[in-house]
């Protein structure tokens, strides 16, 4: 035991007896040991401050160190399974340890402290006793779980200025359930490793590829060649069929040629600057129900952030695929909806549009 800036930490050397963990407590053989000045330096250096959490919070620390926070028994053995490289262990009780596959904690350095302090660092009310300290997860070298062809939506979603941890983490976790692709997180976008994100991910992180902290120029990289991109927008307005529905209705009764209904939401000529008229551009877009067919064999859908909506960089890429911005109808006077709510609806009519398409319909019918 050694007191360190203030605070006690047992730090044991683990070893790897009769298929299970053991400290030094309970074999001679693995003796305890106090750390060496190397790992004493690298744990005052990520924890200066007997806050772990300053570290989780930390964006600019993530990205420049490559380290990522993960609390919890689920989030960690979720993050274990999918290769994810862990550094550091933090738990409080030995059973809490063995609660993780042990075969991949190998290469770990596991460190024995009190709850208080696990508490103490952790920013939930109640933590499990598990803290983990991983590598920066990439997604050319994770192993994702597979997904069942009859599973699988053949659709990357691409998060546009999504800046609230919740939807993003929500987000991530409907496009998990949903089996899409993969998920492009656009410059702007809260992190994904943000502990808030990681939380209502609920483990999505590690279920699907997910492309963080990309420039507009970039996001075709890493979509098909010919396929369609579509952007999300709720709206207070009828869909256009309806509304040429119901103006050829009223014209039949009234023995009047009825108006051409809205094809796009086509603005006047601009006179303003070039900048002004490069963000009118992307208004030509097509508008359609979110309900009509729109799913094809290789789809990506934007979906923009709480405050501003989709970007003109977005809707100038669906105008350049031919792609349509899908319309979700809200009531008047009601708040349009939040980024999550918005996904999940286009995300999961996308793979009730793809089992139709696909000649699945039957799965859609719930077995009771």
């Amino acid at each position: 035991m050694r007191q360190v800036d203030g605070w006690k930490i047992d730090i044991y050397k683990m070893r790897w007896v009769n298929g299970s963990w053991t400290d030094g407590r309970q074999t001679e053989e693995a003796s305890p040991v106090l750390c060496d000045s190397l790992f004493l330096s690298f744990t005052l250096f990520f924890f200066p401050n007997r806050n772990l959490v300053t570290l989780a919070k930390s964006r600019a620390f993530r990205e420049k160190h490559g380290r990522i926070l993960l609390e919890g028994r689920r989030l960690i053995s979720d993050a274990l399974e999918a290769g994810a490289i862990p550094q550091m262990i933090f738990f409080s009780l030995m059973e809490n340890l063995k609660l993780l596959p042990a075969a991949k904690l190998k290469r770990a350095t596991l460190v024995k402290v009190k709850y208080n302090d696990i508490k103490m660092w952790s920013d939930v009310i109640t933590p499990q006793g598990l803290i983990g300290i991983f590598s920066m997860p990439h997604h050319t070298k994770m192993t994702y779980p597979e997904i069942l062809q009859e599973d699988s939506l053949p659709l990357t979603l691409i998060c546009d200025n999504v800046r609230d941890p919740g939807n993003l983490g929500t987000i991530l976790r409907s496009a998990a359930g949903a089996g899409c692709c993969s998920v492009l997180l656009v410059k702007g976008c809260v992190d994904a490793w943000e502990p808030k994100v990681l939380r209502a991910g609920m483990g999505a992180h590690f279920r699907i590829p997910i492309l963080s902290n990309l420039e507009w120029d970039l996001v075709p990289n890493y979509l098909p060649t010919e396929g369609f991109v579509h952007v999300a927008e709720s709206c207070h307005e009828r869909p256009p069929e309806e509304v040429k529905q119901a103006s050829q209705a009223q014209a039949a009764c009234s023995g009047r040629t009825p108006k051409s209904s809205y094809q796009t939401s086509q603005p006047p000529p601009s006179t303003g600057s070039q900048e002004e008229k490069e963000k009118e551009e992307p208004s030509l877009l097509q508008v359609q129900p979110y309900y009509k067919p729109w799913m094809e064999a290789s789809v990506a859908i934007v979906v923009g952030g709480e405050t501003h909506g989709v970007s003109p960089k977005a809707k100038q890429l669906a105008q350049r695929s031919g792609g349509k911005q899908l319309a979700i109808p809200v009531v008047p006077a009601v708040e349009s909806l939040n980024s999550a709510m918005a996904a999940s609806i286009l995300l999961f009519e996308a793979k009730r549009q793809w089992l139709v398409k696909e000649g699945s319909a039957s799965r859609l019918q719930l077995k009771l």
